[in-house]
């Protein structure tokens, strides 16, 4: 503890020294003088410039989000793209969410790419990270970066980084960038100050491309939008970037009724409405769902502060609002998208979907029924962003998500994008009432009675700072050690290592090896064919438990007391975990 107190010092002191500003140098010193923990934990580390980029909580310190962090990060990739694109005019894009000091680094990036010569083109205001993603693909540029920290809480920011296809950088492309951040060790390494004219504001006229292009490569329906053009649609961005762009895009589809909620449509990086600005949380959604109430609406939806993920609420039978988590919003789409490609008879063999392996397994059976083949990969959508680069000119991308609340409609974008998600869900509304005489909800029950009834949870196990991060590996450690050899009375069968890459039937001791890059994530299946999942997060300091069991579901009458026999067995399975 001692060695890493003077460890500390020493990092704290070359700020004091170095070429930091006088509101920097000021804090440090306020640290060091009286919150040695706040200062170990601003200094123990450098803030790692993961495979997806950057994220931590604002403030001084190697350990935290700001100018000097960013610039280090900038600058590192910026030496990379230089290496790589030897010759050529680098071309890059910068957009930012609304994010306390989202502006300043992301001016602040724009200003390091310009200076090492690079023509960049910066959002003249907050977007959707989606937009970023579809601008690198549509200017034909190199690279880009997005600040946001998507729905983590406000004191946090975050920095990722996207490569020519217009999706977060991959191998080995993130190790060689991880590679060349590291050796930028002193802040004189950054360049900064030169050639501003290299910069070019991305307006209003930009949004309508990209707009056009959703609803080009998205709508399936439009005679059922002209219909119930009028359904009344809720919608909150939680004070974030969807503000414009996702009322303008159900506008676009065609829908006309569309009720913000006013105090959510404030932008702030505060998120002065909600604990957490995450639409996976019932809380968050309350103002909307309150609203929704007394406005009748048909549906609510929300997006994060980045506006990369959907949250939906539809109203149920009894005329209560339920929160979809991501995998029924996946379903609903997924089965939605296949459903009307098959009815306009374009399906041919040639397509496919793509979901994550801690996803739903209804998107594979709703897959299977439309004979559409299912990827599975890793999670994060630059994993599916991967399959979709391998299959280019191959076969058909239609639609995938995560469970996380993450979905994209169409290879347009290489990022999950709610600004579409949200016109196909309003429109899927649209056409189950028209074609069907259903509602959404309706419609998701009578799914679970065609391909069975899937049910999943998560719980997240949060461990904060230095400790926190050693106790999550101890976990791993143990859980890899130790599996459990009984869930909810069923016994386990399979533990797939998708860290050492190796799959092992427990009964006869046989080894497969699993087709994926390397990741910490163990995978549990049991006798009845529950799939539980464990993986630490990589952008939150926590441990995430995915659980996923299945029945029939004979008739939509039982639908009650089916979903309390599967929550039973989740809890059960819970408690057997110790969770």
């Amino acid at each position: 503890m001692e060695n890493l107190e003077q460890t500390v010092l020493a990092k704290a002191q070359k700020w004091l020294d170095g070429e930091y500003d006088v509101a920097t140098k000021e804090r440090v010193k306020w640290l060091m003088d009286n919150d040695i923990k706040e200062l170990t934990e601003s200094f123990y580390k450098d803030l790692e410039f993961g495979t997806g980029g950057l994220r931590g909580i604002m403030g001084v310190g190697s350990n935290r989000m700001n100018i000097y962090t960013v610039g280090s990060a900038t600058q590192g990739l910026a030496n990379y793209l230089k290496k790589n694109f030897a010759g050529e005019q680098v071309r890059v894009a910068v957009a930012h969410d609304s994010r306390n000091n989202s502006r300043m680094f992301a001016e602040r990036v724009a200003d390091i790419f310009a200076s090492n010569g690079f023509q960049v083109y910066l959002f003249d205001a907050l977007r959707p990270t989606p937009e970023l993603s579809f601008a690198i693909r549509e200017l034909k540029l190199h690279s880009g970066v997005v600040i946001t920290a998507s729905h983590n809480p406000k004191e946090y920011n975050g920095y990722k980084a996207y490569w020519t296809d217009g999706s977060q950088v991959t191998a080995p492309h993130d190790t060689n960038i991880i590679e060349e951040v590291g050796k930028i060790t002193d802040n004189s390494q950054v360049m900064t100050g030169a050639n501003p004219e290299n910069i070019i504001m991305l307006g209003e006229e930009f949004d309508k491309i990209y707009l056009d292009r959703i609803k080009a490569d998205v709508q399936l329906s439009p005679e059922c939008v002209a219909k119930y053009h009028d359904m009344k649609i809720v919608y909150t961005p939680i004070h974030g970037s969807g503000v414009k762009l996702v009322p303008a895009s159900l506008k676009n589809f065609g829908f006309t009724n569309i009720i913000m909620v006013d105090e959510q449509s404030v932008v702030d990086g505060n998120f002065p409405t909600v604990e957490s600005p995450n639409p996976e949380e019932r809380k968050t959604m309350s103002m909307a769902i309150d609203l929704a109430r007394e406005q009748g609406a048909d549906l609510v939806l929300a997006t994060d502060p980045d506006a990369d993920r959907i949250g939906v609420a539809l109203r149920n039978g009894k005329g209560e609002y339920v929160l979809l988590n991501g995998n029924q919003t996946l379903a609903l789409l997924l089965s939605y998208q296949l459903t009307r490609w098959a009815e306009r008879g374009e399906l041919d063999g040639n397509q496919y979907v793509v979901k994550t392996i801690v996803t739903s397994q209804m998107a594979n059976a709703v897959a299977a029924h439309f004979g559409v083949k299912c990827y599975d990969c890793l999670t994060g959508f630059k994993y599916i962003a991967k399959i979709i680069r391998e299959n280019e000119g191959v076969a058909k991308y239609i639609g995938g998500g995560e469970e996380s609340f993450g979905y994209l409609a169409g290879d347009y974008v290489r990022d999950k994008d709610a600004v579409s998600a949200c016109a196909l869900a309003a429109e899927a509304a649209a056409w189950a009432k028209d074609t069907m005489g259903l509602t959404l909800y309706e419609w998701l029950q009578q799914l679970y009675v065609k391909y069975g009834f899937y049910r999943e949870s998560l719980v997240s196990v949060v461990r904060k700072g230095k400790e926190g991060a050693e106790e999550i590996q101890r976990m791993m450690v143990d859980f890899r050690e130790n599996p459990p050899k009984e869930l909810a009375g069923s016994e386990v069968l399979t533990v797939r290592d998708y860290k050492s890459l190796e799959e092992v039937n427990l009964r006869s001791g046989v080894r497969t090896p699993i087709d994926q890059d390397s990741s910490n994530v163990l995978q549990w299946i049991t006798a009845d064919g529950s799939i539980i999942s464990v993986r630490p997060s990589g952008t939150e300091p926590k441990i995430k438990f995915y659980f996923g069991v299945k029945e029939p579901l004979p008739a939509v009458e039982q639908y009650d007391e089916v979903l309390a026999a599967l929550d039973a067995k989740i809890e059960q399975i819970k408690a057997d975990l110790k969770l």
